[in-house]
């Protein structure tokens, strides 16, 4: 069997599962940056990997169209990509990436919680005028207060 691990899932697990694991250059750098000390034992355990453009383009079109794209770091991104190429089943702790996971057809797996029950799409919506904004804005456009993400209804 062959898997791409997140970060979420290194951080739940001792060691990896039997068969073939990947991860990205940059869910072992965030490991480092996390002061995570086993970080230099799973460089030798895992294959490192990095996913083709193609996927990372479908993995952002998918996440843009739920709403998760602002939720997912490159790197969520990337192991979303990364399993797509190598058809991996993703081991992965982090709810947005289960999200997109699952309205793209990735296999998934969760290490140390419950995971997603369904699928939820995001939006933005504005703390003043209550307006839902469609584009990517810090401030609402109509009334100038700071927007929140809320799930759609």
């Amino acid at each position: 069997m062959r898997y791409v691990l997140d970060t979420s899932a290194l951080f739940s697990m001792d060691r990896p599962p039997d068969g073939e694991s990947h991860v990205t250059l940059g869910v072992l750098k965030e490991l480092e940056r996390y002061n995570d000390s086993r970080h230099h034992l799973w460089g030798s355990l895992v294959v490192i990997s990095e996913p083709s453009k193609e996927s990372l383009e479908k993995v952002r079109k998918a996440a843009a169209g739920t709403g998760d794209i602002d939720r997912l770091s490159p790197v969520d991104q990337e192991v979303l990509a990364l399993a797509i190429d190598l058809d991996a089943e993703l081991l992965t702790d982090d709810y947005s990436i289960q999200n997109v996971a699952k309205v793209m057809g990735v296999r998934f797996r969760t290490v140390g919680t419950r995971g997603i029950k369904k699928v939820y799409q995001w939006k933005l919506r504005c703390t003043g005028c209550g307006r839902e904004v469609k584009e990517k804005v810090t401030e609402c456009p109509v009334c100038g207060s700071p927007l929140t993400t809320r799930r759609r209804r």
